[in-house]
């Protein structure tokens, strides 16, 4: 329980601490229309993923997954072995994400499987929302040949709604969405056209060339819409109908499909999914919904319609992989969400070398690349860093 008048009930949350969870599988391998619907709603144009003869003349012979895409092959936009237990009178948003990568890269024809725990949580006092949950889930994921692709910890926030919004930290009152002029638009496309132009070849910065302080060029994302909000549910391969499939091996016990605690308004039908699968896709209902309809995301203290968290992770993944360019990886990324992309805003993601490891566990010499994404109003909404290696 946290301390003071209000407090979370953890009870049903702490008996799966630790424990295997959320068995959940894709029936088919992803192919490469998968890979293109991804980077094109994180609007990241590298024709490496979507360009059919651009890929085939690269090293990679064809279209290849960038990194970020790893968490569209997984049930629950990685967040979900984070939230697990009843917390009556609760919802959920995204706090960051943490992943480790092992140099398998995702291709079309590939299918992965998950392994999931619940980690644990800690509970502290928040302007947002007073005493608040922030619980952490791990995800391996392995492709079909048993090869590790990837390890993600997950950290949400779960709160309570009425505390939040008693305190309207987001109320829409004080965050009208930006309308934007054709003059500021121009200065936004032309922005977003430099960004892509900069690393469209996939030529990478040699290692001994790269120096601390050294600054990315800036890339720019928006305006946010409902429109672009709803491109990257659906680019989520979980939200396409009759994609997935339960997989609860026998004699385990997976509170998946139990209680959360969200509204009623806010919750899964699936016994419904069964008839009309608008229930189980992410969109029209559940806890997701009000990233796309204003009155739920008004229910859960947003103030309105916002932004994913998983897409601000790819768009901090992205960024820093475009600058590496093909013979660059990253073997580690770790984000911290400072609040969402709201309806309206606009997106600028500044990144700058801040360390060079000529040894590392990676076994290769390594970058840390340090990103910031502010909003047209120099709001702050994620800091991250990655570790990169590049060709030496």
């Amino acid at each position: 329980m946290a301390e003071g008048d209000v407090t979370l009930d953890t009870s049903d949350v702490d008996k799966w601490v630790g424990k295997p969870i959320i068995f959940a599988e894709f029936w088919d391998p992803c192919n490469a229309t998968d890979i293109r619907r991804w980077v094109q709603a994180m609007d990241y144009a590298n024709p490496l993923h979507w360009d059919e003869n651009f890929a085939r003349n690269s090293k990679f012979g064809g279209i290849v997954a960038p990194q970020s895409f790893t968490v569209a092959m997984d049930y629950g936009h990685g967040c979900h072995p984070s939230c697990v237990g009843k917390i009556p009178g609760s919802h959920l948003i995204f706090a960051g994400e943490e992943w480790w990568f092992y140099g398998t890269p995702v291709r079309p024809g590939d299918k992965l499987t998950q392994e999931r725990s619940f980690a644990g949580y800690k509970l502290s006092d928040t302007a947002f929302a007073g005493p608040t949950m922030f619980a952490d889930g791990d995800t391996v994921h392995r492709n079909q040949h048993g090869s590790l692709v990837a390890k993600e910890r997950a950290t949400s926030i779960r709160y309570l709604v009425d505390e939040a919004a008693k305190r309207k930290v987001y109320d829409k009152e004080n965050r009208a969405p930006k309308l934007w002029t054709k003059e500021e638009l121009d200065e936004v496309a032309k922005l977003r056209l430099e960004w892509i132009k900069s690393g469209r070849d996939g030529i990478s910065p040699r290692f001994a060339d790269v120096k601390v302080g050294d600054k990315l060029p800036r890339r720019v994302i928006g305006p946010h819409s409902r429109v672009t909000f709803a491109l990257e549910c659906r680019a989520h391969r979980q939200n396409i109908w009759g994609t997935w499939r339960w997989n609860v091996p026998e004699g385990v016990h997976d509170p998946a499909t139990e209680d959360a605690g969200f509204g009623e308004d806010m919750t899964y039908d699936f016994e419904a999914r069964k008839i009309d699968p608008r229930h189980g896709d992410g969109l029209f209902h559940g806890p997701s919904s009000g990233h796309i309809n204003a009155e739920k995301g008004e229910k859960v203290g947003m103030g309105g319609v916002y932004g994913y968290g998983s897409s601000m992770n790819a768009w901090h993944v992205d960024t820093i992989a475009y600058w590496a360019g093909h013979d660059g990886y990253i073997w580690h990324s770790k984000t911290q969400f400072r609040s969402p992309a709201f309806e309206g805003d606009v997106t600028y993601v500044d990144c700058e070398v801040i360390d060079k490891k000529e040894t590392s566990e990676f076994g290769m010499p390594v970058v840390v690349v340090q990103s910031k994404m502010t909003t047209q109003d120099g709001s702050t909404i994620l800091k991250g860093t990655a570790t990169v290696s590049l060709p030496v």
